[in-house]
């Protein structure tokens, strides 16, 4: 049987589970169309404006149409932010004030919050401003509800939760978790406000965070909503109050969401959008297959084939450093853009260990292409995303098991 061959067999026993994913794409299909529907977008409003960005009707229905996806009061859709980092930074510091407390409860952030918090030193960090900050790890891969309800009794302004894992190996949170979290903190302390970074979480399950009551969410527009188109580009949902308060953060308080200009966005975000939910699927079926494929050659993954799903993240344990680094170049060389560059490992601003990235992307950094990247240090592991089309990521893998037969 020649690899083709192999992987094909595996596709067909993986059947059911594409058929679920495939009723969920539909199910987040209506879910856009509807939106575009509701607030009437136009091909006028795929023109974007420049200077101050005022009557911006593209951007402003945008804003609209993501808060009707994801259930929330608000949205703020911008190609003024620079990366899903930079969302979180803005609206943690639209929300909090010296002497508030923030605290998280899904373990440290990921490493690019790590000098925006202050849990490494920085003079323009949270913890610089006077604001203070506290952590709960998760507990058997849960919330530790005990710890959390200590914490409770004290000032707490924002809780911070992450569902997906970042550069940690703990599995990432899912919905029904995250409900019954929110749930018990309310319970406790109705005021406080509960953050969710939602990256690579978009369109994987029936719910969004603020469906089962987040106050607010964040989430990058090159991963699952830009769909390989955005290049660049962030939003904020939740809230209105809170949605306005990082909209003056962003820009002028005073003008908040009525100025910045959309140049080209309105076009990419809305057409990434609409492609979201087809690319989102193939990015899960790719991820699938890998697992399924390469736990068959004795390499571990997570989360495992057949398990439920809450991200496009897939983690791959390899031996040692080589290991590791030849799948990475196998990613780099299935890939588009740059397939003849070998990746290596080398220092990134925001982390603390040197990181390979493989990323043959036609937008610098996204992970909703496939790619996969992770910090050198043991256990090695990479971080495993995307695939703009499930053909793309299935010939990916057959490279891979070609390779390795050499």
């Amino acid at each position: 049987m020649n690899n083709l061959e192999l992987i094909n067999k595996y596709e067909n026993e993986l059947k059911e589970i594409f058929d679920k994913i495939d009723k969920q794409a539909l199910i987040n299909s209506k879910k856009v169309i509807d939106a575009f529907h509701k607030y009437k977008f136009s091909e006028s409003d795929l023109k974007g404006t420049n200077g101050y960005g005022y009557n911006d009707s593209g951007r402003d229905k945008l804003d609209n149409i993501f808060a009707y996806i994801f259930g929330a009061q608000s949205a703020l859709v911008r190609n003024q932010f620079i990366s899903g980092s930079h969302a979180i930074t803005i609206a943690l510091q639209a929300l909090l004030r010296p002497n508030d407390t923030l605290l998280s409860i899904s373990g440290t952030p990921y490493d690019t919050l790590h000098e925006v918090i202050g849990i490494i030193e920085n003079k323009s960090s949270l913890i610089s401003y006077g604001i203070k900050y506290k952590e709960v790890d998760l507990l058997n891969n849960d919330f530790d509800y005990d710890k959390i309800k200590e914490e409770l009794n004290s000032n707490i302004k924002v809780i911070h939760i992450q569902r997906s894992r970042g550069y940690s190996l703990r599995d990432s949170i899912n919905i029904t978790k995250l409900k019954k979290v929110i749930s018990f903190i309310k319970s406790i302390n109705k005021d406080a406000i509960i953050f969710v970074d939602n990256c690579y979480c978009e369109f994987v399950e029936d719910y969004s965070p603020i469906e089962v009551g987040a106050d607010i969410i964040v989430g990058s527009l090159i991963k699952n909503l830009g769909a390989g188109i955005a290049t660049n580009g962030a939003y904020i949902a939740g809230r209105e109050e809170l949605v306005n308060l990082c909209a003056d953060r962003l820009s002028v308080p005073g003008e908040g969401r009525d100025v910045g200009p959309s140049f080209d966005a309105n076009r990419m975000f809305a057409l990434g959008l609409f492609f979201a939910p087809s690319v989102v699927a193939s990015a899960l079926k790719v991820s699938i297959l890998t697992s399924k494929v390469l736990e068959n050659l004795g390499i571990q993954t997570s989360p495992k084939y057949d398990e439920d799903r809450c991200d496009i993240v897939e983690l791959i344990y390899f031996n040692d450093e080589t290991q590791l680094t030849k799948y990475a170049t196998n990613i780099q060389a299935s890939g588009a853009i740059d397939a003849h560059i070998v990746p290596i490992a080398s220092d990134m601003p925001g982390y603390e260990h040197k990181i390979i990235m493989a990323s043959p992307s036609f937008t610098q950094g996204s992970s909703i292409e496939l790619s996969c990247d992770g910090p050198i240090k043991e256990p090695y592991v990479l971080f495993q995303q995307g695939s703009l089309t499930y053909e793309y990521g299935k010939l990916a893998l057959i490279n891979y098991l070609n390779k390795i037969n050499e």
